[in-house]
């Protein structure tokens, strides 16, 4: 009988600080496909260099789309979807290929565990963090969303859980942690304006606030210490921008 082949599935822009050892970490792989948004660093170059079949799309449609043709341009049995800042340790390997072997669902799950700069954070409602990310192919795809996609799953089996850690190195300096609140938070303002959401200086303020409270006090952000306050912080200032940015959508279009 043929052996089940796997396919990665990866979308970048500009990733070229953590993309080869995650390409290393999948090395066992049938098939990569990497679509790039118009890197102008080192990264389609890496990638070619670890056998990825690069397609360059610049006309960037969101997160939600962009993945959705990763996941087209494969024809393997099954499909894992990961970022170019998430390293898949020896341990998921293993059990991938031993879901893979002998199958107990359509869709698993990933234990991911991330950092912030350079802390894992292991509270602040960031972990624990089961995503579905290895699926046959043809039983997902992720949601149209420009920002926050989602895995949507077309078969009623449940989802069961792998064994083993992905590593998610998330935001590896405050550099990036600056370019992705305003990122994140322009994308969640388009996204809201264009299904007809309103904001506010107050809503934003409302908002923010109770982004701060929920992460540090109801997912317990204060157990991680610094970090965790740093993250709060961090979540109540791209929903504040989130919702600052909406109204001025509101205003303007």
């Amino acid at each position: 009988m043929k052996s089940p082949t796997l396919g990665i599935a990866i979308i970048t822009h500009n990733a070229a600080a953590r993309l080869a050892q995650c390409l290393q970490a999948v090395s066992f792989a049938d098939e990569i496909v990497v679509v790039d948004g118009g890197s102008t660093d080192a990264t389609v170059g890496i990638a070619e260099a670890h056998r990825a079949r690069v397609i360059v799309a610049r006309d960037w449609p969101g997160f939600g789309p962009q993945k959705n043709r990763a996941l087209d341009a494969l024809s393997t049995d099954w499909v894992l979807s990961i970022d170019a800042d998430e390293i898949v340790t020896p341990e998921l390997a293993a059990s991938i290929r031993a879901a893979m072997t002998d199958p107990q669902a359509d869709v698993y799950a990933v234990d991911r565990l991330s950092s912030f700069c350079g802390v894992w954070v292991r509270h602040s409602g960031w972990y624990p963090d089961w995503i579905p990310r290895l699926f046959r192919r043809g039983t997902a795809r992720f949601s149209p969303d420009l920002v926050h996609e989602r895995l949507l799953l077309s078969t009623g089996k449940p989802v069961v859980r792998l064994s083993g850690k992905l590593m998610h190195y998330s935001y590896e300096n405050f550099e990036a942690v600056l370019r992705k609140l305003d990122a994140y938070s322009t994308a969640g303002a388009e996204q809201r304006h264009a299904a007809g959401k309103r904001g506010s200086f107050g809503i934003a303020l409302a908002r923010g606030a109770w982004a701060f409270l929920r992460t540090y006090v109801l997912r317990r952000g204060f157990l991680d210490g610094r970090t965790g306050f740093m993250i709060a912080v961090f979540n109540a200032q791209t929903v504040y921008y989130r919702f600052l940015k909406l109204a001025q959508l509101n205003e303007f279009r």
